[in-house]
């Protein structure tokens, strides 16, 4: 019996190094994805990662300008390590500092609040 992560033929991957590239292309593609917002946004760019559930981690991402956005991926570690790369600091938690620095529009508001406060109801 031949144990399938010996496996030394040429060309051969274990199934775990193909497992680690896929991390890895994950962890590039939404490292490119947060340079790009603190690209838009500032290098002040900092974000705050919470778990979601069954769903995975949500990387909420706030700009030097104020501007939010979100990342959500299947594990922590990918968001941590992308993070890293993008140069983006992380917080322990979405605290007050943080929060008063989002800026809202009136997407947002009509999203949020948009039927309790007149305005046209979420058709979603």
């Amino acid at each position: 019996m031949t144990d399938t992560a010996e496996n030394t033929e040429p060309g051969s991957v274990p199934e775990e190094a193909g497992h680690d590239r896929a991390t890895e292309r994950r962890i590039a593609r939404v490292a490119r994805r947060l340079t790009a917002f603190t690209g838009r946004h500032g290098s002040g760019t900092e974000g705050q990662i919470s778990y979601l559930g069954a769903r995975g981690y949500r990387l909420v991402l706030v700009g030097q300008d104020g501007a939010f956005g979100d990342q959500v991926a299947a594990s922590e570690e990918i968001l941590t390590r992308a993070a890293e790369r993008a140069g983006v600091p992380l917080r322990d938690a979405f605290d007050g500092e943080l929060a008063a620095r989002v800026r809202t529009g009136p997407y947002e508001w009509s999203r949020m609040a948009g039927s309790q406060l007149g305005g046209e109801a979420n058709q979603g």
